[in-house]
């Protein structure tokens, strides 16, 4: 016989009193009923197989949400509706700076009506200012004082000009000069006045001694104008001086300058070097030097100061030797030197001799301006720089744009094709240097967008401005503020939206809690430069935003950004499942199978209970 498996059932022997009723014709259809049905167990099947089976499984299926919190992305969320609600605000109500206009009217003599007087100047000056829809100034709260020896009256319809102390200033007082009354007026004002809207006033003194009308603009926030003018008069020459100066820096119609293009010499993160160099073009000849740390430092101290609200700026110095030119020069008897033309001047700089970038201050995405002393050879000494029109610049200087400026500084008692030559190292008095940083200092002004000076400015009359030791008045300050502020703003704006939309499209993408936190500070600076704006505190304004910007430049140049390549989903599936999903499959199929053979044995189990209940 063959031998039975240990898990199936033998079948139940034949019965013999059957087979003897039937005979030898029956035999054959009971042994086609019993084929037909399967064989039926007389153990009860063991489940020792599918425990391990399905433990194998669920051992795999428990370790899968450990695999993927390995594998898991961290995304820091960004307040995407905060960005999205500051991008309406700013769109929809673009930073603006109210401030206040007082006009001030000194009269020598008692007037009919000095009362009414007042609040009739001030419709009339309310109803000629136009600001120009590029300024970034918002509402003018405009404020009339006369001043007479019959008392002093104020328009009753804005308290702008409450600071004016009646009787502290006297058209007498321009006899002690254009600077000592130019502080008289800044103490009558009230000195700087402190956080607040900035308020600009004009001045209108009556005196039959001035030859004309004469316009001074003082270095603070205020002018006056002297002479024997009309009420009309008056009025056209405040409105003229409040909006070409005070608004717009001075800057014509059409003329490139702030707030017409982008005069943003700062670095992203606020930061700027001014690296001042002094080029020796030929050793040979002579070699100049300066004390740099002694007289330059000094006189850019308060420049450093005054801009800090718009760039925190770092001065570097340096001196530099066999630094000869690119662009050809040639030479002129009459003048008695050598000329430059201005078709040359973009060939001037010899960026593979000059090596000025060498500043261990500019990190990261800080700006560095570069002020060039060029100091020529003997050979074409003195060198000067033509205008297009023909005739010498005065300056014998040259800006770059968003590069610096360079100067060509003649030595003195040099003539050209001079062979004399120095023994000795001669350094450039201070008086030289200062004058030299004086002209750099007007192209660092030109740099900013605003003039390098005044001297071609006139208006109705002769005009005059008052220049500061900061090399920036506080009127043209609070124009840079405005300006750096609605520009940051903006540019904050546009670096959050941009890094927002890029974590939108990368699913996969890392968002460090870094980069959360600064994206969060950087909205916080930008509503607060926002609140300042609406307020006329234009310094604070310019540094909230110059804060908000840098945090938004940083949080979108992370390193944790840059230096990781995202994928898709499919090509995360794509790396993992080589590794899992054939030993995955093969388990889930053992499983089944042998799930299946469990409940096949069972059933055979079953049966054979049942037959055995049905016989007994």
């Amino acid at each position: 016989m063959a031998e039975i498996a240990s898990d199936e059932a033998p079948p139940p022997p034949p019965s013999s009193a059957a087979g003897e009723a039937s005979g030898g014709s029956s035999a054959p259809a009971s042994t086609s009923t019993d084929s037909s049905q399967p064989p039926l167990r007389t153990t009860k099947p063991g489940a020792k197989r599918l425990v391990l089976t399905v433990s194998v499984l669920f051992s795999f299926l428990l370790g899968l949400p450990f695999l993927l919190k390995s594998t898991e992305i961290h995304r820091s969320p960004l307040p995407s509706d905060a960005i999205a609600a500051l991008a309406r605000r700013l769109h929809s109500n673009p930073p603006s700076f109210p401030c206040g206009l007082h006009a001030i009217f000194l009269r020598s003599g008692p007037g009919p009506s000095d009362a009414s007087l007042a609040g009739h100047l001030e419709r009339a000056i309310s109803a000629l200012l136009h600001l120009p829809t590029a300024s970034s100034a918002g509402n003018v709260s405009v404020s009339v004082t006369v001043e007479s020896a019959g008392g002093c009256f104020s328009s009753s319809s804005s308290s702008v000009g409450s600071h004016w102390q009646c009787g502290a200033v006297t058209t007498a007082d321009l006899l002690r000069g254009d600077e000592v009354f130019d502080e008289l007026l800044h103490s009558a004002l009230g000195g700087s006045g402190g956080d607040g809207m900035r308020v600009y006033t004009v001045v209108v003194l009556d005196s039959d001694d001035a030859m004309g009308m004469r316009i001074v603009l003082g270095k603070h926030r205020h002018a006056w104008v002297v002479g024997k003018v009309d009420e009309a008069e008056a009025v056209s020459v405040i409105e003229k001086v409040f909006i070409k100066y005070f608004m717009n820096g001075g800057i014509e119609e059409g003329e490139a300058g702030i707030g017409r293009g982008e005069f943003m010499p700062v670095g992203s993160d606020g930061n700027v070097v001014l690296s001042f160099s002094l080029l020796n073009a030929d050793p040979s000849d002579w070699v100049y030097d300066w004390e740099f740390e002694k007289v330059g430092e000094r006189m850019l101290n308060p420049v450093v100061e005054a801009l800090r609200p718009i760039a925190e700026i770092n001065i570097e110095s340096q001196v530099l030797y066999h630094t000869p030119k690119l662009s050809y020069s040639y030479s002129d008897d009459k003048l008695g030197g050598s000329v430059l033309s201005m078709g040359d001047i973009p060939f001037f700089v010899n960026s593979n001799e000059w090596h000025l970038d060498t500043s261990i201050s500019a990190t990261g995405r800080s700006k560095v301006l570069h002020f060039v002393v060029y100091i020529p050879s003997a050979r074409e000494c003195p060198l000067y720089l033509q205008l297009p029109d023909g005739g010498l610049s005065k300056t014998n200087a040259f800006i770059s744009p968003m590069w610096g400026g360079v100067l060509i500084w003649n030595p003195p008692d040099c003539s050209l094709g001079s062979k004399k030559t120095h023994a000795t190292w001669t350094k450039m008095s201070s008086k030289e240097l200062m004058e030299t940083l004086e002209i750099f200092i007007g192209q660092l002004r030109q740099l900013f967008g605003l003039k390098p000076n005044y001297l071609a400015q006139s208006m109705d009359g002769t005009t005059k401005f008052i220049v500061s030791e900061k090399g920036f008045t506080e009127w043209e300050l609070d124009l840079l503020y405005r300006h750096h502020a609605c520009s940051n703003l903006l540019s904050c704006l546009t670096t959050l939206e941009s890094l927002s939309s890029l974590v939108q499209s990368l699913p996969r993408m890392i968002v460090m809690d870094e980069i959360g936190r600064q994206v969060e500070l950087s909205l916080g600076a930008a509503n607060l430069a926002q609140r300042n704006a609406t307020l006329g505190i234009s310094d604070s304004s310019a540094v909230s935003a110059t804060r908000a910007r840098a945090l938004a430049e940083d949080a979108f140049f992370h390193p944790s950004i840059m230096s990781i390549s995202y994928a898709s989903i499919e090509h995360y599936f794509a790396i993992y499942m080589p590794f899992f999903a054939p030993v995955s499959l093969h388990v889930l199929l053992a499983a089944i199978k042998e799930l299946k053979r469990y409940k096949v044995e069972r059933a055979k189990y079953a049966a054979l209970l049942a037959s055995r209940a049905t016989s007994s």
